[in-house]
C-alpha cells in the first residue's frame, strides 16, 4: 500500500510540475480555460486504450492488448460504412448517432471476446495473439473502406459527444471519467478484481484454487475491447472522417501511460486512478512539446525514451542506487536474526 501511495503522489507531483512549467514558458496561457479544455478533449481516446492495456497486463502471463487502436479504428470505419449504406447522417441525425454508438461499442466488444477466446482456449501467448488480431483488424478496416478515409459527418448527438461541454468539462472527458470509475469500482469491490490480480500474481495457484481462468481472461479482453469501441466512437465524434491508420503512435503511448502508472508488466498489480493521472501527465507533456515547437518525430523519440526510463526504474531500485544512505539509516536499528532457509 505504501508503494501504491508513492506512485500516486509521484504522478500528482509530475502533473503539478508540468502545469507550472507550462504556465512559466507561456506566460500563463497554458493554464487558460480554453487550453485546459482543449487538452481534456484529447485525453479520453488514449486514456481508454491505456486502461484496456492495464487490464490485460494485470492478467499476467505476458498479458497485453496490442490490438486496441486497430480495433478502435475498425469499429468506427465499419460502423460508418455499414450505417451510411442505409442511413443518412444529415437526414436522420439522432438515429444515425445512436446506431453508430451502439455499433462501435458492439464491434469493440466482439473483437475483445475474440482476443480472449483465442488466448484462453488456444493458449496463445497474449502479445502474439493481439499482434495477430491487430493486423487482422487493420486489414479488415482497409478492405471495408478501400484504404480511404470514410466520412461520418457531424450528426448532432455524435458531434456533441466529441466537441461540446457540460459544466465547462468536455463531454468526452466525462465519458472517460465514468468508464474509469466503473472499472476501478469493479476491480476494488467485485470478485472479478480479486480474481484478476491473484491470477496475475500466481496463475498456477489461481487455477488450483478453482478460479474461472477462461472467464477472467475472456472478460478482461472483452472489457478492453469495449473500451476500444468507446474510443473509436469518440474518435469519430471528434472528426468528420475516420481511417484505418488513425493514431499510429497510440499503442506506444498507451503502453507508456501504463508503465508510468506503475502497472507491473508481469501482472498482478494496477490502479485505474494512476493510469488516469498518467494519461493526463502524458497529454500535458505533449502540449508542452507543441508549445516548444518540436516536431512529432521528436515527441515520439521522447515517448520511447520515457518508456525505457520507467521500465528501468520499475525493474531496478534506482532511488536506492542514487540515495544509498537512505536504506542504511532505516536499517541502523538492530533486528532479530532471520531464520535460515530450508534447503
Amino acid at each position: 500500500m505504501h508503494k501504491t501511495g508513492e506512485q500516486l503522489v509521484m504522478l500528482v507531483v509530475i502533473n503539478c510540475v508540468l502545469l507550472a512549467i507550462g504556465a512559466a514558458i507561456s506566460g500563463g496561457a497554458f493554464l487558460s480555460l480554453f487550453n485546459l479544455q482543449s487538452m481534456s478533449t484529447q485525453v479520453p481516446e488514449i486514456g481508454l486504450l491505456a486502461i484496456g492495456v492495464m487490464l490485460a497486463m494485470c492478467a499476467g502471463n505476458g498479458g497485453i492488448d496490442l490490438s486496441g487502436i486497430a480495433l478502435a479504428n475498425l469499429s468506427s470505419v465499419l460502423s460508418a460504412v455499414v450505417l451510411s449504406s442505409f442511413l443518412s447522417s444529415t437526414d436522420s441525425e439522432t438515429t444515425f448517432s445512436l446506431a453508430f454508438m451502439v455499433m462501435t461499442i458492439g464491434i469493440g466488444l466482439t473483437g475483445g471476446i475474440i482476443n480472449g477466446l483465442l488466448i484462453s482456449k488456444l493458449n496463445i501467448t497474449p502479445i502474439l495473439c493481439t499482434l495477430g488480431t491487430q493486423m487482422a483488424f487493420m486489414g479488415l478496416a482497409v478492405v471495408v473502406s478501400g484504404g480511404k478515409a470514410t466520412t461520418v459527418g457531424s450528426p448532432d448527438l455524435l458531434s456533441r459527444i466529441g466537441n461540446d461541454m457540460f459544466l465547462g468539462v468536455p463531454i468526452s472527458f466525462l465519458i472517460f471519467a465514468v468508464c474509469a470509475a466503473l472499472i476501478a469500482a469493479a476491480l476494488k469491490f467485485t470478485p472479478y478484481g480479486l480474481w484478476l490480480m491473484l491470477m496475475g500474481t500466481n496463475p498456477k495457484a489461481a487455477v488450483y484454487a478453482g478460479f474461472p481462468r477462461t472467464g477472467i481472461i475472456v472478460g478482461t479482453y472483452a472489457i478492453s475491447g469495449t473500451l476500444s469501441g468507446i474510443a473509436g466512437m469518440i474518435i469519430a465524434a471528434r472528426n468528420v472522417n475516420v481511417k484505418f491508420d488513425y493514431g499510429s503512435s497510440y499503442l506506444l503511448i498507451a503502453i507508456l501511460i501504463v508503465v508510468m502508472a506503475g502497472v507491473k508488466p508481469e501482472g498482478g498489480y494496477g490502479r485505474v486512478v494512476c493510469v488516469v493521472m498518467s494519461a493526463i501527465a502524458l497529454q500535458l507533456m505533449s502540449s508542452l512539446l507543441n508549445f516548444g515547437g518540436l516536431s512529432n518525430f521528436v515527441r515520439d523519440f521522447a515517448w520511447g525514451l520515457l518508456l525505457l526510463t520507467f521500465l528501468a526504474v520499475g525493474r531496478y531500485d534506482v532511488v536506492g542506487f542514487l540515495m544509498p544512505f537512505k536504506g542504511q539509516n532505516n536499517s541502523s536499528a538492530p533486528s532479530p536474526q532471520a531464520p535460515k532457509p530450508n534447503n
